[in-house]
């Protein structure tokens, strides 16, 4: 037997005493990562919703008034505050458009009779909170966390990537995992290979999202 078998004997005898069976295995093959896409459970219809954060216009007129229109903001509360109701904020988050005029007409036929409200998000440049909701990306990223959602709802997944700094020099590029989940809360997941998307420019493997989808990518270790 060689002078460095030997040692190499040596040394794997010691470790396997001293670490255990994980030591050695750990030490020679790749530990599975834990995936964290279950702790981002989200899902919508795909409608736009009022969120914190978001700019929305209000214009509400009524008989002999001049209407009156007014930019705001949801605050941190998920509330509104509007001429007429300024001692009475309204809670909005999450509700649609549709669904938040029908509560400001019910709210505003206390002081004006028949009041016609029409309300639409503000001019939304991309950044700032997306009305569309947002896309989680996790993982080898170089700004891990929230993506907004585009008006067109047309975000992929390497537009997510994009959009989050882009790929880690040790990101998976083969085995990015996508998860989703239905009304229900149950959830699918598919594997991306965006090298595969790159190198054969097959864009129907480039998948597009959806507000509540978590974008992990794992680290290769090659």
């Amino acid at each position: 037997m060689s002078v460095h078998l030997k040692q190499f004997f040596i040394f794997g005898t010691a470790v396997l005493l001293l670490g255990g069976c994980d030591t050695v295995r750990n030490m020679f093959f790749q530990r599975e990562q834990e995936d964290p896409s279950d702790q981002y459970v989200l899902f919508t219809d795909g409608k736009p919703r009022v969120r914190i954060g978001v700019g929305i216009v209000v214009t509400v007129a009524a008989v002999a008034r001049e209407p009156v229109s007014m930019q705001v903001q949801v605050d941190q509360n998920g509330e509104i505050v509007l001429p007429y109701l300024l001692e009475k904020p309204v809670y909005c988050h999450e509700l649609t458009l549709d669904a938040l005029k029908k509560k400001l007409v019910k709210e505003y036929q206390v002081y004006i009779k028949q009041p016609q409200v029409t309300v639409t998000f503000a001019p939304y440049d991309g950044r700032g909170v997306s009305p569309w909701g947002t896309v989680t990306v996790l993982g080898e990223v170089g700004s891990p966390g929230p993506v907004n959602m585009t008006q067109t709802m047309e975000l992929t997944v390497t537009k997510a990537l994009k959009e989050a700094g882009g790929l880690r020099p040790y990101a998976n590029k083969r085995k990015i995992v996508v998860t989703s989940y239905d009304k229900n809360g149950d959830k699918t997941r598919k594997i991306v290979d965006v090298l595969e998307i790159g190198e054969k420019g097959d864009a129907s493997k480039d998948i597009r999202l959806k507000a509540g989808d978590v974008v992990w990518v794992p680290e290769s270790w090659y």
